[in-house]
């Protein structure tokens, strides 16, 4: 599908944008964590969790987007979101990791990202700018399209305004894949996760390791800055992936789903081209055994 790209001044004020909004998303749920945080509701078992930080987050992030581009669409993981008059449409999670979040483990995102097409329809959208920061590290991945990948370092969260110093992100030569860590990540349905679970057995003894950080942005990110080769995950929302994916896509990698499919809630699969291939087939073959197994447990 073709999707009408921006030009490059507006693709870089989409970028600035993104970049402005998700850090100071960032500053907020580190500076205001309540000293006791807990469980505000859940949303699609007990076990997906919501905090009211997660809410305080995406209000600011959309009373900011909505000022500066009142005509833009919205697509929140905290209460949906809203059509616009534009071509374009912000994709954001607040806190991509919640219950890293609320346990305080260091592995969360701010994740907003500018996107054409429809995001609520596999294969009828794209990212074209975003960033993804983890509030903690300080680390800020952005990206619009054309331009390449970047990372910035501690400065980029704790100054004011948001600093764009970088370095260019490009994926190395993979190794092969007995010799590549992959990521991946559960759902928190019973069912996703025995299906999940049933993939893992077959793909474990065929790469090096298995890391589960609980952050797909972080995740993919990681793809793109060589502290992962690879990742999949099945059960991916827009919101977890739109920044990430344009990140990984501008560093060099491929972000697809199976079989010619396009990323969807079914399965993406990230990771440089030639590695992309053979765990293509890995997790392809994979998840056809696994969903034959959960057939024959009926």
């Amino acid at each position: 599908m073709d999707l009408p790209i921006p030009d490059e001044p507006t693709l870089h004020a989409l970028e600035a944008l993104a970049v402005e909004v998700a850090c100071e998303a960032a500053r907020l749920v580190v500076d205001e964590r309540p000293a006791n945080l807990g469980v505000s509701k859940t949303k699609s078992t007990a076990t997906d969790v919501v905090t009211v930080m997660d809410q305080r987050a995406q209000d600011l992030i959309r009373t900011r987007l909505q000022a500066a581009r009142p005509g833009d669409g919205f697509l929140g993981e905290e209460e949906g979101g809203t059509d616009g008059r534009s071509e374009i449409t912000w994709v954001v999670d607040p806190i991509d990791g919640t219950v890293n979040y609320l346990y305080n483990i260091p592995s969360y995102a701010v994740s907003v990202a500018a996107v054409v097409g429809d995001p609520t329809t596999p294969g009828a959208w794209q990212p074209v700018a975003g960033a993804v920061v983890n509030p903690v590290s300080g680390e800020l991945f952005r990206a619009r399209t054309g331009a390449g990948a970047w990372l910035d370092g501690v400065p980029a969260v704790s100054a004011s305004p948001p600093t764009m110093t970088a370095r260019r992100l490009e994926l190395a030569a993979p190794p092969t894949l007995g010799h590549a860590l992959v990521g991946t990540g559960f759902g928190y349905d019973t069912a996703r996760r025995q299906w999940q679970a049933a993939m893992l057995l077959d793909v474990l003894p065929q790469v090096r390791d298995i890391r589960r950080i609980g952050s797909a942005a972080l995740d993919i990110c990681a793809v793109a800055a060589g502290s992962l080769d690879a990742y999949y995950e099945r059960g991916l929302n827009p919101w977890d992936m739109a920044a990430a994916w344009l990140v990984l896509v501008e560093a060099g990698g491929r972000f697809t789903g199976l079989s010619g499919e396009p990323p969807s809630d079914q399965m993406v699969v990230a990771a440089a081209p030639t590695l992309h291939t053979t765990l293509h087939e890995v997790v392809l073959r994979a998840a056809e055994r696994a969903g034959d197994e959960a057939q024959a447990a009926l």
